[in-house]
């Protein structure tokens, strides 16, 4: 099985990084430390799957695939042509690129997600004559970049779409709770304790009920992600099928 020890960032709702933490290091995490919206840790695969399935609180899973510090959106797009695409893009893949963060001549963020795509695309097509497609809705491959100063991560989403999205809702209601935030809340209230003991749930106003599927799901220890059919790291050309099945 495939043991090697990968850096990833989970990322979380402001104020729950000590709870993604506490989730993730339960996965199998090792050397956690926690970001202001975020854990950054060190993993196998099979820790950050796990992550995806299993976390009740993370918005977000990505692995790190390099860190340069660059000058400008030159030297940026020189960086990520430096990785070898073709080992996580298989012909015919869609790509979908998304930049944050703010670089000192890199502050538009349309502008870095653009320079990501263009240095992927013009990479894959020297390598294997072929540019994919874009897709910005379910892509093959999901790359971010994350701009801290001159220092920018380049990472795979394995996510592929935010996690609060755990696939047993079509359409989200007028002002909804997302279901890690309301996982949050019960987790910060002790409710697994509780659930535990035999304790009732009551939410008397229940809206969409969110508070009400993400307590349940907790109570019956239920994985979050079982009821989702797409991952990010599904159509990702290192995707491991064994240590995910």
């Amino acid at each position: 099985l495939n043991v090697e020890k990968r850096q990833f960032l989970a990322s979380a709702p402001r104020g729950l990084a000590d709870l993604l933490a506490r989730e993730l290091v339960t996965f199998g995490a090792e050397s956690a430390k926690e970001r202001s919206t975020g854990v950054a840790f060190v993993g196998s695969l099979r820790t950050a799957y796990r992550a995806c399935l299993e976390s009740r609180i993370a918005n977000r899973v990505f692995l790190e695939l390099g860190r340069f510090e660059v000058a400008d959106a030159e030297g940026f797009y020189k960086a990520v042509r430096s990785i070898n695409w073709s080992t996580h893009m298989a012909p015919g893949a869609t790509l979908a690129c998304d930049f944050s963060g703010r670089h000192p001549l890199i502050n538009h963020t349309h502008f870095g997600a653009l320079k990501l795509k263009d240095a992927i695309v013009d990479s894959l097509r020297e390598s294997t004559g072929e540019r994919p497609d874009i897709s910005l809705e379910r892509p093959s491959v999901r790359v971010h970049a994350h701009a801290n100063g001159t220092f920018i991560t380049v990472s795979l989403d394995l996510s592929g779409e935010s996690l609060h999205r755990r696939g047993y809702r079509g359409a989200a209601g007028e002002a909804p709770l997302k279901e890690n935030v309301a996982a949050g809340m019960l987790m910060r209230s002790g409710w697994a304790d509780m659930a535990a003991s035999g304790a009732q749930f009551l939410d008397p106003m229940c809206g969409s009920g969110t508070l009400v599927i993400e307590a349940a799901l907790i109570a019956a220890d239920i994985a979050p992600g079982l009821g989702r059919e797409y991952y990010g790291f599904l159509g990702w050309r290192g995707h491991d099928p064994l240590v995910w099945g």
